[in-house]
């Protein structure tokens, strides 16, 4: 059974919402504790989320970026928000679809399942701005092109995709690579880095890693490290 969470907090609205789906098939979480959303979902990982823009502790925006910079869950955004500003920022988000209330349940119903089957077998797959990682066999996908990295790079890549443009330390890479930090040759976590960083640019990746000092490593837009 496929699980969405809702993300509303109107709670007539999140109640309805839970009731069409539900009575459609889906197992259903209601998202009533509207901070750390974010972290919430991701902790969740549903098969979609179904999020409202005009929320009081924090906006949907922000909490569609979080999710598409950390995650392959798809989201669906359903809002009073008719505008078209709003409407191609959230998809410029990540947004997978964008409808507007009042809806009919039978739209919705249809956008639902339309997403759901998009992203079928994709549960594995970690998004990154300008790419895609299988978790399951670190195949990257990038620019047209595929590439299977060796486990120890696809572990660090997926530690750097998961933390968005955030540093991650040298501690949270061994526990990743080695499932450890204690009795590690930080020049074996160098070796893997130095390789990682060579693939990356022969695949003419946006993103490079970059040391940030006294805390471990960034993936950052070339640009930005330009502006550094």
């Amino acid at each position: 059974m496929k699980q969405i969470a809702i993300v509303e907090d109107e709670v007539l609205m999140r109640e309805e919402l839970s009731s069409i789906l539900q009575k459609a098939g889906y197992h259903i979480c209601e998202i009533s504790e509207l901070r750390n959303v974010a972290e919430q979902l991701l902790s969740l990982s549903p098969d979609l989320v179904l999020l409202d823009l005009n929320l009081p502790e924090i906006s949907g925006f922000g909490i569609c970026q979080e999710i598409k910079q950390k995650s392959a869950i798809p989201v669906l955004v359903l809002t009073s928000r008719d505008q078209l500003r709003d409407e191609l920022r959230a998809l410029d988000l990540g947004a997978d679809e964008y409808l507007t209330k009042p809806c009919r349940k039978e739209r919705l119903l249809a956008r639902v399942s339309n997403v759901l089957k998009r992203y079928e077998g994709r549960s594995n797959l970690l998004e990154g701005p300008d790419c895609l990682l299988d978790r399951l066999t670190y195949t990257l996908y990038i620019h047209n092109q595929s590439v299977i990295l060796p486990k120890n790079q696809g572990k660090i890549l997926e530690v750097f995709l998961l933390h968005g443009d955030q540093a991650v330390s040298k501690e949270e890479l061994f526990l990743a690579v080695w499932g450890t930090t204690e009795y590690i040759d930080e020049n074996a976590l160098q070796v893997n880095l130095t390789r990682l960083k060579k693939t990356l640019a022969n695949l003419q990746m946006d993103r490079q890693i970059v040391p940030v000092r006294g805390i471990g490593y960034r993936l950052i837009s070339k640009e930005a490290k330009c502006e550094t």
